[in-house]
């Protein structure tokens, strides 16, 4: 089988490479091919038979160093480590949380040394990189922003940022720059990042409950859950007998560092009684309140009517009843009525009987007087 056309480079075998060969020897900058992987296009062993085939990877020939070298190498690499981890300690940003109207102290990364003064040092604290909120030289105090007027200072040993009466809008990060005057060149002596958390408590959720449609089987309502006044922008939950239930929220802020009011909607059916609770969650903290709903329609359902049967059966017994009180009632007529006859019977024959003496005497004294 044709070889390569390009010409091969003479290696040492079994590829035992030494440091003259890799700074000028004839294997300079060439390599060793080891056994392992397939041989490299450009491989001058490229169009060897099959039947004598080895796979090959290639080792490159590193060039030696001198020991100064090796050095000044090790010496940068432990720089760069250095500068490594005081990016990271930078990049972790300290974090403070606070309440709308509470004081809090945002610290600084140095601190002055009794040997020192303030004269010493210029000392800016800024917010979100762009606004300036003091600034200090020469001891005293250069710059001041307007919105932090009368509730924000800083204290001349710690360089602590102490503000007061904080605000929603007072919410984001601060850094604090620290140069040292020596003679006429302001060095940098810290640069320090902090994160301000403003949070405004929302009011207890008020939940309410409007009848939609009822049945005697149950009761359409619509419960609604608002809360206002709070910062940053609330999560709303809520559980309904224990259940987990989603809310269709709205949320209302007139501006980006403004206060939220949120309301929520939910449309349920109600059979007998059930539990619905609200919550309200923001930064960390959380309000509740619950509602027991009823089912308020107390219809009183109608008996069912009876089957043809039943009346069939009611219609015949109450016309045989009717029939037979019908023949009572001409039975107890006529009997009544035959005694009242046979009373005035006997009646008038003894009121004959009574009147024929009293007619005899009457004749008798007539014929005596005669």
């Amino acid at each position: 089988m044709r070889l390569s056309t390009r010409p091969p480079i003479t290696l040492p075998s079994p590829c035992t490479l030494t440091r003259s060969d890799c700074l000028g020897g004839p294997a300079a900058g060439a390599g060793c091919l080891w056994p392992g992987t397939e041989t490299p296009a450009s491989s001058p062993l490229q169009g060897v038979a099959s039947g004598n085939h080895r796979s090959y990877r290639k080792m490159a020939c590193m060039p030696a160093t001198p020991p100064a070298l090796d050095l000044r190498k090790w010496l940068g690499l432990g720089l760069f480590v250095l500068l490594c981890l005081r990016l990271g300690y930078g990049l972790e940003k300290k974090t403070v949380n606070s309440k709308v109207g509470e004081n809090i102290g945002l610290p600084c990364c140095h601190e002055i040394p009794s040997s020192e003064s303030l004269q010493n040092y210029r000392v800016y604290w800024q917010k979100n990189i762009t606004e300036v909120v003091l600034a200090y030289a020469d001891g005293e105090k250069i710059f001041m922003h307007k919105r932090y007027e009368n509730r924000t200072e800083m204290n001349t040993s710690n360089l602590t940022l102490l503000i007061s009466a904080v605000e929603i809008l007072d919410n984001g990060s601060y850094q604090c720059i620290v140069q040292h005057r020596k003679s006429s060149q302001n060095q940098l002596v810290c640069e320090e990042s902090i994160t301000l958390f403003v949070t405004a408590d929302f009011s207890k959720p008020n939940i309410t409950a409007e009848v939609f449609a009822e049945s005697c089987e149950s009761t359409e309502v619509v419960v609604r859950c608002s809360s206002y006044g709070g910062f940053p922008k609330p999560k709303i939950s809520g559980l309904l007998n224990n259940e987990s239930v989603a809310w269709n929220a709205s949320w209302v802020s007139e501006a980006s560092f403004s206060p939220y009011n949120v309301t929520g909607e939910l449309r349920l059916n109600v059979t007998k009684e059930d539990n619905i609770t609200c919550s309200i969650e923001y930064n960390g903290f959380a309000k509740s309140t619950s509602l027991l709903l009823k089912n308020t329609n107390k219809c009183i359902v109608p008996p069912a009517p009876p089957s043809y049967n039943v009346i069939t059966a009611s219609s015949i017994i109450i016309v045989i009843s009717l029939l037979a009180i019908t023949l009572a009632a001409r039975y107890f007529s006529r009997h009544v009525c035959s005694h009242c006859y046979k009373a005035q019977d006997s009646a008038e024959e003894g009121e004959k009987e009574c009147m024929k003496p009293a007619m005899s005497s009457k004749v008798t004294s007539e014929a005596e007087s005669v």
